[in-house]
């Protein structure tokens, strides 16, 4: 039984997403990033840049016990662990592997910083805002035409591409984005929605999703509780 440390966030929801769609049986620990349990010690024992999600398979490499956090890393483990998600072939893995990576560190960081200027800041900072509403619209026509020459992200079938980026998507309206502007993206968003798999992978820790608003909370995201040794 796999150990799922995580919260309903897009970076959760990526690896309960991969957990389903592998079949892997796993049990979730919640981590409540807006009281601040990310801080806590059990928790930064496994995940020392206070983020979720982190894992811990009692049956890794060799049949012993491996702790991962970062969700990219964990993807790639479990596709590796399954051979699932990943194709087998060089070129294949590595044409997986750029989207992969193109998520880790534009769309997730990009999209991230256009949903906190125009929805969590304090203070409406109109150069953030614009800023950060433009690079989630370039970065919404880079996906559209790659979908346009291909039927998912990493190439002629579903895999960790398609799987780390979704959940970012949804909350488009919050980036400042119009869906459908983006035909192709929207056709494949769709899809991947009703994957029945994504599905429970959505609904994990569901009942525990909160607005990330209070000052208790603004505080541990944002605040200077970040900064803090812990």
């Amino acid at each position: 039984m796999i150990d799922v440390y995580s919260w309903p966030t897009p970076n959760g929801h990526k690896v309960h997403i991969m957990l389903e769609e592998c079949g892997l049986p796993y049990r979730v620990i919640p981590v409540d990033i807006g009281s601040g349990a990310q801080f806590e010690h059990k928790f930064l024992a496994i995940s020392p840049n206070n983020k979720i999600p982190a894992l811990i398979d009692p049956a890794g490499p060799d049949q012993r016990p491996i702790s991962l956090f970062e969700s990219g890393a964990i993807l790639l483990y479990l596709a590796g662990k399954t051979g699932q998600m990943l194709p087998s072939d060089t070129a294949g893995k590595y044409e997986v592997l750029q989207w992969l990576m193109f998520q880790m560190g534009s769309v997730g960081p990009m999209l991230g910083q256009a949903h906190h200027f125009r929805v969590y800041a304090p203070e409406k900072i109109a150069y953030a805002i614009d800023r950060y509403s433009s690079e989630a619209q370039r970065l919404y026509r880079v996906m559209n035409t790659r979908l346009a020459a291909s039927t998912y992200l990493g190439g002629r079938d579903y895999s960790i591409a398609d799987i780390a980026v979704f959940p970012w998507l949804r909350s488009w309206k919050n980036q400042g984005v119009s869906l459908s502007d983006y035909p192709h993206l929207k056709g494949w968003f769709d899809e991947v929605a009703a994957r029945p798999a994504v599905q429970r992978g959505l609904a994990v820790l569901s009942e525990q999703h909160k607005p990330l608003t209070g000052e208790a909370a603004r505080e541990n995201l944002f605040g200077e509780n970040q900064y803090k040794r812990h």
